[in-house]
């Protein structure tokens, strides 16, 4: 089979198909799927049955450095042996779902939020690519919303008016909005970080707002009036038509860009059904002088 690229309904987002992901080592094929992600921000890919290991390698295959400080690992043990495959579910390391009060979950009920992974570092996340290993028999879809087009609808005089501001990201910040409190030590652990609220994309020059619930405060701006410009600038970004909204499968493998898109996922009952997701996620670290190869659409 032959990679095709082709677009979905929606303002953002691809289907992939003619590929195998375990397998792809042809740099030709994975500089395609780079310049898909710069068009489409979203790559859904189905069928693809992926071991831990084999999701890790193709992650540093496709785009080098893995997150590992996550907020997860803060809290428990990873299961896995690796922190750079965040377990995405509600089951403990017995393979049990989770208490409805147990800590883990407590915090991660913080990912129905609007939020852009690993934003609270330095490094930030460039991509994240999570794996759908079982799929509970009701809906519990993730969305996503693209922001270069939430840039592109502003504006003048609100493009002016965000040019050059600078947002803290905290994790401790977003999840307190929820009722979640980090231990002192936790939050020496998860210190944040400090981005621009717009941004341009290196290799399309395109314009992206970079915001979502671990965004804090402005730096150097009051604080309520600061956090106003970030609750308009989230509520005009996540319009619907903004929004592509993802049905898992089992198997299915979906890769977005942090960059250029905020997501959540959509609630479900996590205290009756099993749900496990495998997550990685690239550092954005500076890209090197690769080609973009044109993709079918």
């Amino acid at each position: 089979m032959t990679l095709h690229i082709q677009k979905l309904p929606s303002v953002l987002g691809a289907e992939v198909t003619g590929i195998s992901l375990r397998t792809l080592t042809d740099p030709d094929t994975l500089a395609q799927l780079r310049a898909g992600m710069d068009e489409h921000a979203v790559l859904v890919f189905r069928d693809q049955p992926l071991e831990n290991e084999e999701q890790l390698a193709f992650a540093e295959r496709f785009d080098g450095t893995l997150h590992s400080k996550t907020s997860v690992a803060v809290l428990a043990k990873n299961r896995f042996g690796n922190e750079a495959l965040t377990d995405i579910s509600n089951v403990g390391a017995d393979g049990q779902i989770l208490p409805a009060d147990h800590r883990l979950r407590m915090s991660t009920i913080s990912n129905r939020l609007w939020h852009t992974d690993a934003s609270f570092e330095n490094p930030p996340g460039r991509y994240s690519m999570l794996s759908a290993r079982v799929v509970p028999p009701v809906r519990a879809d993730t969305e996503f919303a693209d922001m270069r087009a939430a840039y592109d609808a502003l504006d003048d005089a609100t493009k002016a008016a965000i040019e050059g501001l600078q947002v803290f990201h905290s994790i401790a910040y977003s999840r307190q909005i929820m009722g979640f409190e980090f231990s002192e030590e936790e939050k020496q652990r998860l210190k944040g970080a400090v981005h621009p609220l717009a941004r341009t994309l290196p290799r399309t020059g395109r314009r992206s707002l970079y915001l979502a619930s671990h965004a804090s405060h402005i730096v150097d701006m009051a604080v309520p009036e600061g956090r106003l410009i970030l609750r308009d600038l989230s509520e005009h970004a996540t319009q619907p038509q903004f929004i592509y909204r993802h049905e898992w499968r089992v198997h299915d493998f979906v890769i977005w860009d942090n960059r250029t898109t905020m997501h959540r996922a959509r609630p479900f009952d996590d205290k009756k059904y099993r749900r496990e997701l495998r997550r990685t996620t690239t550092l954005d670290l500076p890209l090197p002088a690769t080609s973009t190869a044109t993709v079918a659409a």
